[in-house]
Parts: C-alpha cells; structure tokens; sequence
C-alpha cells in the first residue's frame, strides 16, 4: 500500500502528459509515491489532444468563479475516478493535489470551497479565484511558487493568494523566482520535492 497520491492538474491548451515528467520525477525520490495526470475534461480550441477545465472565451473577473463552479463536476468526478483507480478514496489525507496555472485554481478551490479535505496542495504560476468558505479545508498545507517574471497571470495572484489562505488559517507558503515567467523550473521541481517530503 502506497504512502501517498499526487494527482498533477494541468493548464490550459494543454494535458496531463506534460505535467507527468514532474510527477515521475518527484516519484524517483519519494519511496510508495503514487502519481495520476489526468487530462481536464473540455476541448481547448476544438482539439482532440489539448484541454481545460473551463474556456476562457470572454472571461472576466466577475465571471471566473462561476466557471470554475461550472467545472467543479468535472473536475470532482476525474478526482474521485482516480482516487478509486489508486486506493485512496479513504485516504484523502495522503492526497496532494498539484495544479499548474488554471489546474492551480481548480486545486485551489477544492480546498477553499470545502469540498475535498487532502493533505495538501501545490500550485505553480496560478491564482485563488474562489473565495475561501467557512468550511474551508484549511488543515491542507499549500506550497505556492509562481515566476516573478510571469505575464500570463502575474506573480501578485499568488502573493493575493498566500495573503488570503493565511488569514483563514492555513498553512501556507509562497516562493517567487527572479526571471521565471508563466512556467516551471528546477528550483521550483526541487522545492516541490522538498515540500513533499515534509508531509
């Protein structure tokens, strides 16, 4: 039986096989770790190999969160399919959920509405577009790390969004990285493994 289970949630125009190299690399260091990268659940632009977990067609600031509410179904159901697949659906507390950009925001939110009490979340060049709930997950420790160099959402989202989670009450963390823009790098792959390890 595994120790723990990183389900890896990528951004969009993308799919799970590019964020698994990652979570294969983490796997290499962490003895029992178990890994899933799924693909979120929509079409991006009408292809059959790149998704997101909601369209950013004429999305605004006012509507963000009710696209993410609208893709919470979708999202829940991939979750819980792969918590069955792995062994885990009664052991939510060695789950980390790890999202990149809009699977940031999708890990985010399942924590900050409540809904999935985990372990843990990672969450590389994202946002907290939900707002945080009274019944919040806030016992998930959250690593946040975003480039400061970052012009697709910029590097104040997640300095908004430690902000945020530490006033309710999580555990929170934030690194921000010279030069980096809206992707991942070594140091932020290492950080990672050594969150990891603390859990």
């Amino acid at each position: 039986m595994t120790n723990k289970l990183v389900i890896m949630f990528h951004g969009v125009g993308s799919n799970g096989r590019d964020l698994l190299p990652i979570a294969q690399y983490w796997q290499r260091q962490i003895e029992d770790l178990s890994i899933a990268s799924p693909n979120a659940p929509f079409p991006f632009m009408h292809s059959h190999e790149v998704f997101e977990w909601f369209s950013l067609t004429g999305i605004t600031e006012e509507n963000r969160f009710e696209r993410i509410q609208q893709a919470r179904e979708y999202f829940d159901q991939t979750v819980q399919r792969i918590l069955e697949e792995q062994g885990f659906a009664d052991r939510l507390n060695q789950v980390v959920f790890c999202g990149f950009s809009q699977g940031t925001m999708m890990s985010l939110d399942a924590v900050a509405s409540g809904r999935w009490p985990i372990a843990a979340v990672i969450g590389f060049s994202g946002r907290l577009a939900s707002p945080i709930e009274a019944n919040a997950n806030n016992t998930a420790k959250v690593s946040l790390m975003h480039g400061e160099a970052d012009e697709v959402i910029p590097v104040y989202e997640s300095q908004d969004a430690f902000k945020a989670l530490r006033a309710a009450g999580f555990n929170v963390e934030l690194e921000t990285y010279k030069g980096l823009g809206h992707s991942i790098n070594e140091l932020e792959l290492k950080r990672g493994l050594e969150f990891l390890k603390t859990l």
